[in-house]
C-alpha cells in the first residue's frame, strides 16, 4: 500500500502482446516489469479482442488494450455517466464559477450526486470538454492546463520528528499506560459530512467516539482535546493518527495540553491496528449506511458503553473500563 499504483503503459502492454505470442509465463512478465502477477492476469482477460467481422484476429494486443482501457475509462467518467450533473456543471461554468466553487457549493447544498474540483477540471481539459470550449469560461482563459509537476510544491503538513518510525517501544509494545489512537469514521456520501472520530487507548482498548459535523481539522481536533484534556498526564500520554487532513493541526494539541502526537506512513493504516479493530466493532452499531446525521451525543456514548463494557479476550476477559479503571488508580498511586 506505501507505493502508488500506476497503469500499465502502451510500452508495458507491447512487451506483454509479444511475450504472450511467445508463450512467456505470466509470473515472469510481472517479474520482469515489477507489476503484481494479478495485475498481468487481469490485463490479459480485461482487454482480450475479440471481433466477429475479424474471427482470425483473436487474442491479446498492445495497441487495441491501450484503445480499450482509454474508453473504459472514458465511459465510466462521472460527468460522462450522469448527463444531467453534466449540464448542471456546464451551466454554472458559463455563468462565472469556478470549479471549486462548483464542487464546494454542491458539498454544502449535500447534492446527492456530485463531483470534485478536480474531476470538473479533468472533464474540462478532456477531448469532449475542448469540444465545447469549456476551457473559455476559466478565470484565466487558460487553453492548456499546466502540468501538475509545474504547480507549487506544497510544505509538508507532518513533520518528519513524529513519524512513527520514532515512537517509543514502550508504547509499540503496550507497555505503558495513556497513549491512544484515532481515527475517522465516515458515511455514505448522501448523509452531508458528518463522521466520527474512535479514540482507543492501546492498553486497556478503552473506547471514546465523538461526532463532528465535517473533517475540518479545527473541529475535529478541538473535540479530541475537550474530549481528554480533563485526564490526567499519564492517562493522555500520547495519540497516534493517520495522514488525513483532518489532522493536520495536531501542534495544537501539543501545545494546549501536552499530549504528544504520532503519525503512520502514508498509506499505513495497519499501523494503528487497535483503533482499526475497534472501527470494526462500532460498525456493528455505525454501518456506512446508517444516517449519522440523526445521532445525538447520547447515543454515541450508549456505544461506547457498551464497548466499553463488553469483555475481551486479550484483556484476560476484563472489560475496557475495568482495565482503563485499574491502571489510572495503579499510576495515581
Amino acid at each position: 500500500m506505501g507505493a502508488v499504483y500506476s497503469q500499465l503503459s502502451i510500452t508495458e502492454r507491447r512487451r506483454i502482446e509479444r511475450w504472450r505470442h511467445a508463450k512467456v509465463p505470466v509470473d515472469e512478465m510481472a517479474r520482469v516489469l515489477k507489476r503484481c502477477r494479478s495485475t498481468i492476469f487481469r490485463e490479459l482477460k480485461r482487454n482480450h479482442f475479440e471481433d466477429p467481422e475479424m474471427p482470425k484476429v483473436v487474442g491479446y494486443f498492445g495497441a487495441a488494450a491501450q484503445l480499450m482501457t482509454a474508453d473504459r475509462r472514458a465511459r465510466q467518467r462521472k460527468l460522462i455517466k450522469h448527463p444531467s450533473l453534466l449540464n448542471r456543471v456546464i451551466d454554472r461554468l458559463k455563468n462565472g464559477w469556478t470549479p471549486e466553487q462548483i464542487g464546494n457549493r454542491m458539498i454544502y447544498e449535500k447534492a446527492p450526486l456530485r463531483v470534485c474540483q478536480e474531476t470538473i477540471y479533468r472533464y474540462i481539459y478532456s477531448k469532449d470538454g475542448m469540444s465545447k470550449e469549456l476551457w473559455w469560461y476559466l478565470p484565466t482563459h487558460r487553453k492548456a492546463r499546466h502540468p501538475r509537476r509545474a504547480r507549487k510544491r506544497q510544505k509538508p503538513k507532518f513533520h518528519r520528528d513524529v513519524s512513527i518510525l520514532f515512537r517509543p517501544d514502550d508504547v509499540a509494545h503496550r507497555r505503558q499506560f495513556g497513549h491512544w489512537e484515532a481515527d475517522l469514521v465516515l458515511f455514505k456520501q448522501r448523509f452531508g459530512q458528518v463522521n466520527v472520530t474512535s479514540l482507543v487507548e492501546r492498553v486497556s482498548r478503552f473506547t471514546v467516539l465523538l461526532k463532528n459535523p465535517n473533517k475540518r481539522t479545527k473541529p475535529v481536533m478541538g473535540k479530541i482535546i475537550a474530549a481528554i484534556k480533563d485526564l490526567p498526564l499519564v492517562a493522555r500520554r500520547s495519540i497516534t493518527f493517520d495522514r488525513g487532513s483532518e489532522f493536520v493541526s495536531w501542534p495544537h494539541l501539543q501545545a494546549e495540553i501536552g499530549t504528544q502526537t504520532w503519525f503512520c506512513d502514508p498509506s499505513s493504516p495497519w499501523q494503528k491496528g487497535t483503533v482499526e479493530n475497534t472501527n470494526r466493532r462500532a460498525r456493528r452499531w455505525l454501518p456506512r449506511k446508517r444516517d449519522i446525521r440523526t445521532f445525538s451525543d447520547q447515543d454515541m456514548k450508549e456505544i461506547c458503553d457498551r464497548l466499553n463494557n463488553t469483555p475481551r479476550k486479550c484483556l484476560g476477559w476484563k472489560t475496557p473500563a475495568e482495565v482503563f479503571r485499574e491502571k489510572m488508580m495503579a499510576e495515581l498511586a
